[in-house]
């Protein structure tokens, strides 16, 4: 969030920007030196600003650590609120939000996130509180889902298979996005891995069900 939407009034741009100067020196901090090593006085001095006005921000440090991350799936919840969907054809709208709170984040967003993976991939800490996140977004995402499409068949359960098979797809994406050349780590990139991830759904769900797997081209 780079630059705050001009149309914000001032109070909430000054807001986004101090956010984003959190996130900014909190990630070079931990990437320099590691997220334990790091105290929360050095993040709030190196933005010139108060503790309490971290805190207002940011619940913890884990969380400024994990921003762009929550960024992603705060985007994804609330397209999920608001897109059109059908039980025959949710599995592409789960994936629809997915590429839309992508193609959302702000410029420089995704060397964020890599160093927020990066960092989170290292530190047992963070891998905990990402994995509790993504376990509460999943649940309020099939809560939603469930809630707009009743009355329907489709229970929780598969509900929740669903979004996890899309999930697992997302994953092998960023293995493979974040194990690639520096020159390869663009959002445009990354966006291509997702795609690729996703086109493999219909064949291990024929795997699942029984069926024949198609024939790779």
């Amino acid at each position: 969030m780079e630059n705050a939407p001009k149309d914000l009034p001032l109070r909430e741009r000054k807001k986004l920007r101090t956010r984003q100067a959190l996130v900014d020196a909190a990630l070079e901090l931990f990437a320099e030196r590691d997220f334990a090593a790091v105290t929360l006085d050095e993040i709030v001095d190196a933005v010139e600003v108060s503790k309490r006005t971290f805190f207002r921000t940011f619940p913890s440090k884990e969380d400024v650590a994990l921003a762009p991350e929550k960024e992603l799936w705060a985007a994804y919840t609330a397209d999920i609120e608001s897109r059109p969907l059908s039980g025959e054809h949710l599995l592409s709208a789960y994936e629809g939000a997915l590429f839309a709170a992508v193609e959302q984040m702000a410029d420089g967003w995704e060397r964020r996130f890599l160093v927020s993976r990066s960092l989170a991939d290292r530190t047992p800490a963070l891998t905990a509180h990402s994995l509790r996140h993504c376990s509460e977004v999943s649940e309020q995402v099939v809560r939603i889902v469930a809630d707009r499409l009743a009355p329907h068949p489709l229970g929780r359960t598969e509900l929740r298979l669903l979004l996890d098979l899309m999930l697992a797809a997302w994953r092998c994406a960023l293995e493979t996005w974040t194990a690639s050349d520096a020159a390869r780590q663009d959002r445009a990139a990354l966006i291509r891995n997702v795609r690729d991830a996703f086109g493999a759904i219909p064949a291990v769900a024929a795997l699942a069900s029984g069926g024949a797997v198609p024939h790779a081209r």
